[in-house]
C-alpha cells in the first residue's frame, strides 16, 4: 500500500507539473514554427520592435500582477483587474483629447490622466472591499462602464497625436536601445522593488498567500486588497503614453486586444514560476511572448482575427492550467 501510494503522490505530482507548463510548451512550438515561417522573425530588428510593441501589455500585467498576489491566484474567487486595460484607454483618450483638441500642457493632461486612473481604481476597490462583490465580476462592471466614459469623451472616434515627447517616447533610442523599453524597465524595477523588497510589499504578498494567516499576524487583508486596485490603476495611467505612442495617437477599441493580451500574458507568466503561481517577472515574459506570437503572426500574413482566436484558445489553456495547478498545489 505504501508503494502504490508513493506511485500515486509521484503520478499526480508529474501530472501537475506538465499541466503547469502546458502553456508554456505550447507557446514555444507556436513560436518556433514562426521562426521557420517568417526569416526575419529571430532578427534583431524583429526583436526591438516585439518589445517596442509590448511595452503597453507589459506595464498592465504589472498591475493585474500585484492585484493577484494580493488576492490570491485562484482565477475565479482570488485577485483579479480586468479594468486595468480599460483604465488604461481612459487615461490615453483623455491625453490625447486635452493635449490634441484643447492644447493643454501635457503635464497637466497626465495630472487629470492619473486622477481618473486613480478614481477607477477606488471604485474597484470600494465594489470589493466594502460592497463585498467578486473581484471578476466588479472589474468587469467597471471595465464595460469605463469603455463607455471613453466613448463620450471621444465620441468613438480617433484623435492624433505629434507631442514631442510622445514621439520620443516612440521613436527615441539611447545607448542602442529604445527609450520606451528603457522607461519600461524602470517601471518593472520600481514595481519590483516596492513588492518584494518593502514592508508594504511583504505584507501584500502574505495577505495573497493566505488571508487568516495575515489576519492573525495583525496584518489587514482589506486595507491591502484596497491598495492592490490602486496600484493597478496607476499602471493602467502609465500605460496610456505608451499607447499614444505605439498607436501615435489614441485609436477606439484598443482595450479590446489589451486586455486579452493582459490575461494570456500575467497567467502564461506563472509558468515560469516554480510554484506556478503569478509573479511580476514572469508576467513580463509572458508578454514578451504574446507580442512575439502577434508579430509573428502578422508577418505570415495570418488573418487578424484568426490571431484573435488563437488567443482567445490559449487564453482558456492558460487559465485552465492555473486552476488545475492551484488545486494539485491545495
Amino acid at each position: 500500500m505504501s508503494a502504490l501510494s508513493e506511485r500515486g503522490g509521484w503520478l499526480q505530482r508529474s501530472a501537475g507539473l506538465w499541466v503547469g507548463v502546458l502553456p508554456l510548451i505550447i507557446f514555444v512550438v507556436l513560436l518556433s514554427y514562426l521562426s521557420i515561417a517568417s526569416a526575419n522573425f529571430l532578427s534583431l530588428s524583429t526583436l526591438d520592435l516585439i518589445l517596442r510593441q509590448a511595452i503597453p501589455t507589459v506595464i498592465v500585467c504589472l498591475g493585474l500582477s500585484v492585484v493577484v498576489m494580493a488576492g490570491g491566484d485562484d482565477v475565479v474567487s482570488g485577485g483579479i483587474d480586468l479594468s486595468v486595460p480599460a483604465t488604461a484607454v481612459l487615461a490615453a483618450a483623455i491625453i490625447a483629447n486635452q493635449i490634441s483638441l484643447h492644447e493643454t500642457p501635457l503635464v497637466f493632461a497626465i495630472f487629470l490622466a492619473m486622477i481618473a486612473a486613480l478614481a477607477v481604481g477606488a471604485v474597484n476597490a470600494l465594489l470589493v472591499v466594502w460592497v463585498g462583490m467578486t473581484p471578476l465580476l466588479a472589474t468587469l462592471a467597471t471595465s464595460v462602464a469605463v469603455v463607455g466614459i471613453v466613448k463620450v469623451i471621444t465620441t468613438s472616434r480617433r484623435i492624433n497625436v505629434d507631442h514631442p515627447a510622445v514621439v520620443w517616447l516612440r521613436d527615441g533610442v539611447f545607448a542602442g536601445v529604445s527609450v520606451g523599453v528603457l522607461v519600461t524597465l524602470i517601471f518593472f524595477l520600481v514595481y519590483f522593488w516596492a513588492v518584494h523588497r518593502t514592508r508594504w510589499g511583504m505584507n501584500l504578498q502574505a495577505v495573497g498567500g493566505s488571508r487568516d494567516a495575515a489576519e492573525v499576524s495583525g496584518i489587514s487583508p482589506r486595507r491591502y486588497i484596497a491598495q492592490s486596485f490602486l496600484v493597478a490603476a496607476f499602471a493602467g495611467g502609465l500605460a496610456a503614453l505608451f499607447i499614444l505612442a505605439r498607436g501615435s495617437g489614441f485609436t477606439p477599441g484598443t482595450e479590446e486586444n489589451l486586455l486579452l493580451e493582459m490575461v494570456l500574458a500575467t497567467f502564461l507568466g506563472a509558468a515560469f514560476s516554480p510554484r506556478r503561481v503569478v509573479t511580476l517577472w514572469g508576467a513580463v515574459l509572458g508578454a514578451v511572448l504574446v507580442s512575439a506570437l502577434s508579430l509573428g503572426f502578422k508577418s505570415i500574413g495570418v488573418n487578424v482575427f484568426w490571431t484573435g482566436c488563437i488567443k482567445g484558445a490559449l487564453i482558456l489553456v492558460v487559465v485552465a492550467s492555473a486552476s488545475l495547478s492551484g488545486r494539485g498545489r491545495s
